[in-house]
């Protein structure tokens, strides 16, 4: 067998797959584990009274920092895969991504002002270098076997979402019931073992990942024959111009909002200073990407229109979605009656139970099949993994036992988004046997039921607060609404989030990707910030016509976008000249 064939990772395998595939499932595990377990307290902790140990922000405060925050951090991932790529690769950038992410955690567990601004910048680089870099190992890995590719992505991402239930479920419950800094320091030290096994079992991977070469005959560029069109002096220098507003308005517009005008960069256009600073960027960008279309062939330059169009529905989409770890927080946390007693919390206590137990111990299990394979080559990397699972073990029974004590229990704010993880896991199954059925809906059809499930599911919120005052505080609402908007946004999730890099990949030539990649974040950034701008509204929309008038326009935008995407289809269809 070839040195430089894949298929020497399939010596040791688990489940079928390479041990090294593994690895990184745990690797990618602790990293969502820390992600979502500082995001799911974020906002509850800047919202939250002095005497409940938070800042006591305004909501609008908080919305416009949070907003700006996960919108960085998908802007930063077109930094460090430039970086993984072009000088360190991908190994380097993980290992540099995880410690900067363990020091941003770190830095937050601290709750001074200065420190909490300190561990999301960290936060917002370590996730640049981290995230785009481990799943081009995993397709690295799989090179000469591409048949097994799907297989290994469905496990990598059984990864990202156990991660992502696990750390909501108890870096929220730490943070909410015990302190703010264990919650977050919880997440710093689950991406610091997350670092140290990736590290002690790296050699797993052969030369994966490993500081790129020059000139390699087999790259992308040399056997992409696809019409080259270079950027122009001209083209590079209204990039740099875009990327530097881009970057003082995402910084700036928070910085605006929480000082009440005191910090502004833009204050000299005037007092929409922002609002015309954004617009500009954005009047650049759309006139440089339509003046770069027009230099490509007929059909290349139709199917770069058609993934801009995905783009553009996507930003909607993800703005209205990530309300989930806000305006959707702050209405459980205020607006939810989340105290169970008698049947009911004996009910709550069996399914939160079986919700922790069940997955835990099958990712235990899947632990020890990769012990069997690895343990005698890497023996501390093993080791540090099981720590790692007896704490979040001793944690997990811990939280379960606590509850077992409350005669009247309460439920954690944070603990409805623990529901998207879940549902994903239990329907994920279900949508990709469809996409394989011959029911399988067009690229349109599937943004149009998104969109559509998106706008049901914050019906359902809107319904739900209808009897809530304008202006009111507080409310007793039954939990029942937000776990039916948790079930409908999964399921539009499902339909457009792992449908839109997969038309990406299909259509655009291969030594494009990078570039239209970068565009598809930079579309996920901008929806990421617009949940933030979204989420400012909350309070002025509640005083003036309740905060179930929020929900409805969230709903009306969901179901406008929907139809437009499904009226769409024709002229779409005939762009993307045959791709499926």
């Amino acid at each position: 067998m070839s040195a430089n064939t894949t298929d020497q990772f399939f010596k040791h395998n688990v489940l079928g797959h390479p041990a090294g595939l593994f690895v990184l499932f745990f690797t990618e595990m602790w990293e969502r584990f820390s992600y979502y377990g500082m995001r799911a307290l974020l906002v509850l902790f800047l919202t939250a009274s002095l005497l409940d140990e938070g800042w006591g922000w305004p909501r609008e405060h908080a919305m416009a920092l949070f907003g700006s925050y996960v919108g960085l951090v998908y802007l930063s991932t077109m930094m460090g895969g430039y970086f993984a790529d072009k000088v360190i690769g991908y190994r380097w950038a993980v290992v540099v991504g995880a410690l900067l992410m363990t020091m941003g955690h770190a830095s937050m567990a601290v709750e001074t002002q200065w420190s909490i601004y300190l561990g999301l910048g960290l936060l917002v680089i370590g996730n640049g270098f981290f995230k785009p870099n481990m799943t081009s190992i995993v397709s690295e890995m799989y090179k000469d076997r591409p048949e097994k590719k799907d297989g290994a992505y469905t496990i990598f991402y059984m990864g990202v979402n156990a991660g992502a239930f696990l750390g909501i479920l108890l870096c929220g419950y730490l943070g909410e019931k015990v302190g703010w800094s264990l919650g977050f320091g919880l997440a710093g030290i689950f991406m610091f073992f997350g670092l140290v096994q990736f590290w002690l079992a790296q050699n797993i991977f052969g030369n994966i990942g490993l500081k790129p070469k020059k000139n390699d005959a087999n790259s992308i560029e040399a056997q992409d024959n696809d019409k080259r069109v270079p950027f122009t002096p001209w083209q590079l220098g209204l990039i740099i111009l875009m990327v530097l507003l881009g970057l003082m308005w995402i910084l700036n517009a928070p910085a605006t909002t929480i000082t009440e005008g005191r910090v502004n960069v833009f204050s000299f256009l005037g007092p929409n200073g922002n609002n015309i600073a954004i617009l500009m960027a954005l009047g650049l960008f759309l006139i440089l990407l339509f003046y770069r279309f027009t230099q490509y062939s007929k059909i290349t330059r139709e199917k770069l229109m058609a993934v801009s169009f995905f783009a553009l529905l996507s930003v909607f989409f993800w703005a209205i979605f990530e309300q989930s770890p806000g305006t959707l927080t702050i209405f459980a946390n205020d607006y939810t009656d989340r105290t169970l007693d008698g049947t009911s919390a004996n009910v709550f206590r069996i399914v939160n139970a079986a919700m922790t137990i069940i997955p835990l111990g099958i990712i235990t299990w899947v632990l020890f099949l990769l012990f069997k394979q690895t343990f005698g080559l890497y023996k501390w990397s093993n080791l540090i993994l099981s720590l790692s699972f007896l704490i979040v073990w001793a944690i997990a029974i811990w939280m379960l036992l606590n509850q077992l004590k409350e005669e009247d229990l309460e439920v954690p704010a944070s603990w409805f988004s623990v529901l998207n993880s879940l549902f994903i896991i239990t329907l994920a199954p279900l949508f990709s046997k469809w996409w394989e059925s011959k029911y399988n809906p067009s690229a349109n059809m599937k943004y149009g039921i998104g969109m559509f499930l998106l706008g049901l599911g914050m019906a359902c919120v809107a319904f739900g607060a209808g009897g809530i005052e304008p202006g009111a505080k507080t409310a007793s609402v039954s939990m029942i609404w937000l776990i039916l908007v948790y079930l409908f946004h999964t399921m539009g999730e499902l339909c457009i989030s792992p449908v839109g890099l997969s038309y990406v990949s299909k259509l655009v030539p291969a030594r494009m990707i990078a570039f239209m990649f970068g565009v598809w974040y930079l579309a996920i950034a901008i929806g990421m910030k617009g949940a933030g701008v979204f989420g400012e509204n909350v309070d002025k929309i509640a005083n003036e016509n309740g905060i179930s008038y929020f929900f409805w326009i969230l709903t009306a935008i969901s179901i406008i976008v929907a139809v437009f995407s499904v009226v769409m289809s024709r002229i779409v269809k005939k762009l993307m000249h045959g791709v499926r």
